[in-house]
């Protein structure tokens, strides 16, 4: 069977991490690489985190990149410690050294260098802003030829934003975080024909992290890569915390498990409503993760993990 060539870009979140772990399970899938980039994390540990979780899968051929775009908004300092926390994490430390070779050139060079060497169109796996992708079109429109789609976990469609009004001054709450760090790079993607099918917060909104489910994470700790999955959910469960990149980056598993939506939309790039993923007549096309089977995908987790 002809494997699905995946590029991988994460943002250094806690789930970033756990849905890299998730794709690198994948049995139809061929990672060419993971590109971090610099948004809801600290990039030197998002990185370091990261090649860590590879050597720890057995994964090391796999190379990983650091992206040096910049966005527009920050995350918050309290999402983004969680990076230095994840790195630092026991089981990712019992080995000296690391073997996962950084590479050289920027993310956004890598991308275009994997994308204009893959054999076949390329699947972006987008688990944090879009920046990174923008730059590397802008850099070499001919790229766009050569992406298959982009899978992407971001933008909110019919439901409240998760950028707080209480934390953003001049912001309505409509945004999602992954668009309104940079949401003018969204729109820069949102210019291209690339099919873009996005897992929106009105999907992930209705599938929590739940303690019963990290605690059942717990029980397959003799799985390190269940131990480690369950670790890092740990560290978030105090708060509302629910299955976005996971959820997302899932569905190049088993999108039996989804039902896609067509919507037409454009990004809000000013005024109150910035980084707004907004429904309108006439607007680009997107397909969004409308329902999902929630308990075949929390099984479907469980068992990639219990290995």
């Amino acid at each position: 069977m002809t494997k699905q060539l995946v590029l991988m870009d994460h943002d250094g979140g806690v789930d970033d991490y756990l849905a890299t772990m998730l794709l690198l399970t994948m049995d139809g899938i061929e990672l060419l690489g993971v590109v971090v980039t610099p948004a809801n994390c600290y990039v030197q540990s998002a990185v370091s985190a990261t090649r860590k979780i590879i050597d720890l899968m057995e994964f090391s051929h796999i190379p990983v990149a650091e992206s040096t775009v910049r966005g527009i908004n920050p995350f918050p300092t309290l999402y983004r410690r969680d990076s230095f926390i994840v790195d630092h994490l026991p089981i990712l430390n019992q080995r000296e050294t690391i073997t996962t070779p950084l590479v050289a050139e920027t993310g956004q060079d890598f991308m275009i260098q994997v994308l204009r060497e893959a054999t076949s169109p390329v699947t972006l796996m987008v688990t944090g802003p879009l920046t990174t992708v923008a730059v590397a079109l802008d850099k070499a429109p001919d790229i766009e030829a050569k992406i298959h789609k982009i899978v992407w976990m971001g933008g909110a469609l019919n439901v409240a934003g998760n950028v707080e009004k209480s934390l953003e001054a001049g912001q309505d709450g409509s945004a999602e975080w992954n668009v309104y760090w940079d949401a003018i790079s969204a729109a820069r993607v949102w210019q291209t024909q690339i099919e873009i099918i996005m897992c929106p917060l009105d999907l992930t909104n209705n599938v929590p992290v739940t303690s019963e489910l990290v605690y059942k994470m717990g029980r397959q700790r003799h799985y390190p890569i269940s131990d480690l999955a369950g670790q890092c959910y740990a560290l978030v469960i105090p708060q509302d915390y629910y299955f976005w990149d996971v959820l997302a980056t899932a569905y190049l598993g088993h999108p039996e498990f989804y039902q896609l939506r067509e919507w037409e939309t454009e990004i809000i790039t000013t005024g109150l409503s910035q980084g707004r993923t907004k429904v309108v007549p006439s607007g680009r096309k997107i397909y969004a993760m409308d329902k999902v089977d929630k308990e075949a995908f929390y099984d479907y987790i469980l068992q990639q993990w219990a290995r």
